[in-house]
């Protein structure tokens, strides 16, 4: 079908819905705190950068309903930058040739029980040149309501002056629109923004500097965020930036350390691959419900280390049912054999183990549980202390 003709068609469709859509936030969204857990979506940049467009949108939504990312809990389908036109005679901005009605876009994700993100900067440009919302935060922000936009990722390029007012100002804005919207901020972690980033209404902030499809800079980025766990919480997250799962530059075992170190950190989990393309190896990745609960897991708390020798670490999470995620990661270039001793974990001398990756029960141990790890591989378990019982 001719883009012109499938715009047509979609617009017809989606017209009925729009005017809704623009005006009420899904339920059951409007009764919830904005992010009680970490966001769960697709983001455009890893994979399209700036070849974004209304057809790898709508691509991206229907992907993630058919192939059962939604079924898991991915929720948010995110325009990243380059979306922008020009501003009218108002001073609205107006999205660019690729997006020919937002609206109708929106209406569209909505239809799918998605919801839909966007993009802006507090500066007057965006990374890619495009338009920002400096001197526009309030026209933008009712704009992104009338549209149906459910999340913002607003991002530092271009903008100065102090971070924490123009971030204020932007969600202020946000809040008088009525609609809820989900704010992310990412200004790379600067000026320990996990410190303030909850006071200027941030649901989630960046921690680091972009991520890249490939071990080395994923694990710097991921196990660094060790010592930040007492600023996250429901509502609001610290964000070591978006999964590379799937785009090709790392190993199977590679990406089951990416998964499970952003899953135990309480890490938004916001997919950046092409997902009309994904191999059957990319989808286990992404939608192992064992290991997204550990994301999800309605406490909240974000894990930390408990352990290190050389490149060998153990990571533990609480979970809420008083059981506990570990996750023993092999950082080094050869497979090695780690013991995680439970006395690490503070729980007694005996514990039921089960494989989060394998999805097998392991059986019940006592003071300690040893394997063999990949090298750059990981071994995720939840471990129940039997005492508990």
């Amino acid at each position: 079908m001719k883009p012109s003709a499938m715009f047509a068609t979609a617009t017809l469709l989606a017209a009925a819905a729009v005017a809704f859509a623009a005006a009420t936030p899904l339920p059951p969204a409007s009764a919830a705190p904005l992010a009680p857990t970490p966001p769960m979506g697709w983001n455009s940049w890893n994979h399209f950068e700036c070849k974004v467009s209304d057809a790898v949108v709508r691509a991206a939504a229907d992907a993630v309903v058919s192939s059962g990312m939604k079924a898991v809990g991915y929720q948010f389908i995110n325009i990243d930058d380059c979306w922008q036109g020009q501003r009218d005679a108002q001073g609205n901005i107006q999205p660019n040739d690729r997006f020919p009605d937002m609206a109708a876009l929106a209406a569209y994700i909505h239809s799918k029980g998605l919801r839909l993100g966007i993009y802006s900067s507090p500066g007057p440009k965006t990374c890619a040149g495009y338009e920002g919302s400096f001197g526009h935060e309030e026209q933008d922000a009712q704009t992104y309501a009338r549209w149906g936009v459910d999340y913002l990722k607003y991002d530092w390029c271009s903008a100065t002056g102090d971070q924490r007012a123009a971030y204020t100002k932007m969600h202020d804005a946000l809040l008088r629109t009525g609609r809820p919207i989900v704010f992310s901020l990412c200004q790379y972690g600067w000026y320990g923004v996990w410190s303030w980033g909850a006071s200027v209404g941030g649901n989630l902030w960046r921690t680091t500097d972009d991520i890249s499809d490939n071990y080395d800079r994923m694990s710097v980025l991921g196990f660094a965020q060790n010592g930040l766990e007492r600023f996250a919480g429901p509502g609001h997250w610290n964000d070591p930036d978006m999964l590379e799962i799937g785009n090709g530059g790392m190993k199977d075992d590679e990406y089951r350390t990416h998964m499970s170190l952003w899953c135990l950190l309480a890490a938004p989990l916001i997919a950046g691959n092409d997902l009309a393309a994904m191999s059957p190896a990319t989808l286990a990745i992404l939608t192992n419900s064992e290991v997204i609960a550990v994301d999800q897991d309605t406490a909240g708390i974000q894990g930390h280390r408990v352990a290190e020798e050389g490149p060998l670490e153990i990571w533990i999470k609480p979970l809420a049912d008083g059981t506990k995620a570990v996750g023993m990661f092999n950082r080094g270039t050869r497979e090695a054999s780690m013991t995680v001793r439970f006395e690490q974990l503070g729980i007694g001398e005996s514990a039921s183990l089960r494989d989060l990756w394998t999805h097998r029960d392991l059986g019940e141990f006592h003071s300690s549980y040893e394997a063999k790890v990949p090298r750059h591989g990981v071994v995720m378990l939840r471990v129940r202390d039997s005492s508990l019982r």
